[in-house]
């Protein structure tokens, strides 16, 4: 097996206040570089520094400095190579291939070591109180708790997590931790919220199976898709392998790879812990070894604040361009004073430096000390006079992160913690020994309650607390990562998550300072699986797709939507309209056939022409009153239709111009009473000729119908039936001002409501029942001498008006707003001109034209 690593570090926290540094400068040094011991021909496998007490053959590294207060760490920081299987050795020296009992085995004998006197491992058995550990440190990654909690649960001792870590349902069992980490549903809440802030729905995740990650599908996941986030795909991280079988782990790491680059989402979330992006930096150059090499796309990585930078020796001179533009999340952190001055002094050759400082130097400068033990081959010689600061930062960052933040912190809490309990007046008891001040271990549990009420400004001006949870009360801060050719990398801080901020305002971000990955060209990349729906489209469903990817659907005509992605469109108001794109509702503009438009202008000079020419031939036929052709069938009917005529024309004003009260009320019902009248006269006219040729036959009995008696009552009953008619209307269900709001998309035409349509139709319908008639005693007539009547003049008028009222019928019905109203106003006029063209001109022409034959002579037939 794979021999563990360990560490025990311990200060006398009163006297000694630098020891926070020291801390500081280990975690930093073993997190950056001695995250990486290994070589490229074996294995890489994840290690412990435990903080131990004993000196047992497997642990190689553990440190421990003797202090007033001891102080341990287990921590998870060390990759180191080991040899093949080859069952020459005890098997607890050999490898095991599952990660969770390798995680476990180590933890669990680190934690147990504590219990044990320094030197012997005998778990339980303490000889000396001074080795006694007040609290424990342990991170970074979340195995580590649960199985250093099943061992020191037991004994009460406070356990200050600084990373990742899962979380306990156990109240009772919980309340020995102490998590120097800000809650992590904060943290989901923030990536949700930059995700919503930075439009990105389509996004993908790869996520380790721990608890952590558990976590964040249980829990994240179903709040991300809530808000309208979808995933193209969630996949779990391929496993750290501690076989031998490096092909093996490589397919791995190439399908997740492979999933990736195939993935159309264009933001990565890595919900991961440290170690996982030194294996991320490899995974690009696993494509080589693929027949048909995988193109590599430029993603947007997310990465939460437990997963900060690591790399192992032989990336060193890798590039870093594939994190340019990474966002990643850390424990909100100050800058601490003199910290950099502190790293530029260590010296790997003092005594008084500890040795885990001595294998960290030889990986990162590649070179060894000599004599070492851990090295036979000594090649290039280790002078100490190294520098860290020249070191790029892919093998060691000289700022402090957040997780190193976080040990900053949790050893001043204890140091404040020791000093509030022993300046309490409570009872805690404390003896002297050897000028060094020891807690009774049966008194250590008492220290629980002191770290959870802590509350102090450390040494940079922060104020450290818990909430009442139990959670730190700090936020997160967002970095960008920029990337250069010498295998370096800054982290600009472009955003932060606000703890005391309302849930949906926790982020603040300034998105145009972020750098974004190269092939993005410094714009805002999209993250979507399928372009948004333009104002104008509402989003339609795909079968068997996630909700983010959809179709963009045209909206109805008469529905507009005015947003990106509308889930529907709605209707505009009735008084609205939509405009081409439909993205807009438009207010609607009133119309009405208008005296001040062209038609109604061309309408309404026609209609007066037409009644000055009436007027005129009225005129001609009262100066020509005692001609033969003028008192020929019937002269007063003759009057009566030039004036019934001269009304048809002059009542179409009362279609133009815009609808009130009066106008509404008089125009039909006008319309059909001087029609009745004209057509009955017409009807008169027409009677009376066939019955006076009729009379004329031997013993004819049609002579006592021959006279004016009967023509009144033609005219008389016909128009006083549809009067009647018309009275009725008004009087039951009259015409009024109306708006019609649907026939015109783009306006509101100003119209008569008819009122009662039945009446209407009734008035038409009698109307055209006169006219029928009419036209067929006409056409019956039409064969009778010329000379004596005018009963082809009448027929042929009664054609022309037939067949303008037949037009008419579905020449309206296509027709929509003010033109209708311009239509019937041309059947009006068209009907009437036709009656006076076809019934008067010819007697006109011969009044003024040829007088000659305007004599009663030329009226007999021979």
């Amino acid at each position: 097996m794979a021999n563990g690593e360990g560490e025990r570090s311990g200060e006398h926290l009163g006297g000694k206040p630098w020891m926070a540094e020291r801390l500081n400068a280990l975690e930093e040094g073993m997190q950056e570089g001695n995250a990486a011991d290994g070589g490229s021909k074996t294995p890489m496998h994840q290690r412990k520094a435990a903080c131990a007490v004993g000196k047992p053959h497997l642990i190689k590294h553990k440190y421990f400095l003797s202090g007033d207060f001891i102080m341990a760490g287990i921590l998870s920081q060390f990759y180191m190579a080991s040899d093949p299987m080859s069952f020459t050795r005890h098997p607890s020296e050999e490898l095991v291939d599952e990660l969770i009992y390798f995680m476990a085995k180590w933890t669990y004998f680190a934690s147990m070591e504590l219990l044990s006197t320094r030197g012997r491992f005998i778990p339980n058995y303490k000889c000396d109180a001074k080795d006694w550990a007040v609290s424990v440190i342990a991170g970074p990654t979340s195995h580590i708790c649960p199985f250093m909690a099943n061992i020191l649960n037991v004994y009460k001792m406070p356990q200050l997590i600084y990373g990742s870590s899962p979380m306990i349902d156990d109240k009772i069992q919980a309340a020995f931790f102490h998590r120097f980490f800000p809650n992590g549903d904060q943290q989901i809440m923030g990536i949700l919220q930059l995700l919503l802030y930075l439009r990105w729905t389509w996004i993908g995740l790869i996520f380790q199976r721990n608890e952590s990650g558990e976590r964040f599908i249980q829990n994240g996941v179903t709040l991300f898709s809530q808000k309208g986030i979808c995933f193209d795909f969630m996949q779990e991280m391929a496993k750290e392998t501690f076989s031998n079988d490096l092909t093996g782990a490589f397919k791995g790491f190439l399908k997740m790879y492979m999933i990736i680059m195939k993935s159309t989402a264009n933001v990565i979330i890595l919900y991961c812990e440290n170690q996982v992006t030194a294996i991320f930096r490899m995974v690009p150059y696993f494509t080589e070894f693929e027949e048909t090499a995988i193109k590599r796309k430029d993603k947007v990585w997310i990465i939460p604040a437990q997963m900060e930078f690591t790399s192992v020796p032989f990336q060193k001179i890798w590039g870093m361009d594939f994190f340019h533009g990474v966002i990643s999340f850390a424990v909100s952190s100050k800058k601490i004073s003199g910290f950099n001055k502190f790293l530029q002094m260590r010296n790997p050759t003092s005594e008084e430096e500890d040795h885990l400082l001595r294998v960290f130097w030889e990986k990162v400068f590649e070179c060894s000390f000599p004599q070492d033990e851990f090295d036979e081959d000594t090649g290039r010689l280790c002078t100490g006079e190294e520098k860290l600061e020249n070191l790029p930062k892919s093998a060691f960052d000289t700022t402090m992160t957040g997780q190193s933040y976080s040990i900053y912190n949790a050893v001043y809490a204890v140091a404040h913690a020791l000093t509030a309990m022993f300046s309490s007046k409570s009872k805690h008891r404390a003896r002297a020994n050897s000028g060094r001040l020891i807690i009774l271990n049966q008194e250590t549990w008492k220290l629980h309650h002191y770290l959870r009420t802590i509350s102090f400004n450390n040494t940079a001006g922060e104020k450290v607390s818990f909430n009442e949870n139990g959670d730190l009360e700090t936020g997160f801060d967002i970095f960008n990562w920029v990337t250069f050719p010498n295998q370096t990398f800054v982290k600009v801080k472009v955003g932060r998550i606000d703890p005391v901020a309302s849930p949906d305002k926790l982020l603040t971000i300034s998105a145009q300072d972020i750098i974004w990955p190269t092939m993005f060209n410094q714009v805002l990349p999209l993250s979507l699986c399928n372009d948004k729906c333009y104002s104008g489209y509402s989003k339609m469903k795909i079968e068997g797709k996630p909700f983010c990817c959809y179709d963009c659907l045209p909206c109805a005509k008469g529905k507009i939507s005015n947003q990106m992605d509308a889930v529907d469109c709605f209707q505009c108001s009735e008084d609205q309209y939509t405009n081409k794109a439909q993205n807009l509702c438009i207010l609607k503009q009133t119309t009405f056939l208008s005296y001040s438009e062209p038609l109604g202008i061309t309408l309404a000079t026609v209609s007066i022409s037409f009644s000055f020419i009436t007027a005129l031939v009225f005129g001609i036929f009262i100066k020509q009153r005692d001609t033969p052709i003028v008192k020929a069938n019937n002269r007063n009917l003759t009057y009566i239709l030039l004036i019934v005529l001269l009304l048809s024309f002059l009542c179409t004003l009362l279609f133009i111009g815009q609808p009130d009260q009066v106008k509404c009320l008089m125009r039909q019902t006008a319309f059909g009473i001087i029609f009745s009248v004209a057509i009955s006269c017409i009807l008169g006219k027409t009677t009376i000729v066939v019955l006076a040729f009729m009379a004329t036959k031997p013993g004819s009995k049609m002579r006592k119908w021959v006279g004016k008696r009967l023509a009144k009552a033609i005219v008389l009953s016909c128009s006083l039936a549809q009067f009647t008619i018309c009275v009725v209307w008004l009087a039951i269900s009259p015409p009024f001002p109306d708006s019609d709001l649907y026939s015109m998309a783009e306006e509101i035409v100003l119209e008569c409501n008819e009122g009662s349509t039945t009446l209407f139709y009734t008035v038409l319908i009698f109307l055209g029942f006169l006219t029928s008639i009419s036209f067929t005693v006409a056409f019956l007539a039409r064969k009778l001498p010329d000379s004596f009547n005018e009963a082809k003049f009448i027929t042929f008028s009664m054609l022309v008006f037939c067949s303008v009222w037949i037009s008419f019928v579905p020449t309206y019905l296509s027709t929509k707003g003010k033109y209708m109203v311009a239509v019937e106003i041309f059947s009006i006029l068209a009907s009437a001109a036709g009656l006076l063209g076809c019934i008067f001109f010819p007697k006109c022409y011969i009044i003024i034209m040829r007088p000659d034959l305007n004599k009663k002579e030329q009226l007999i037939k021979k």
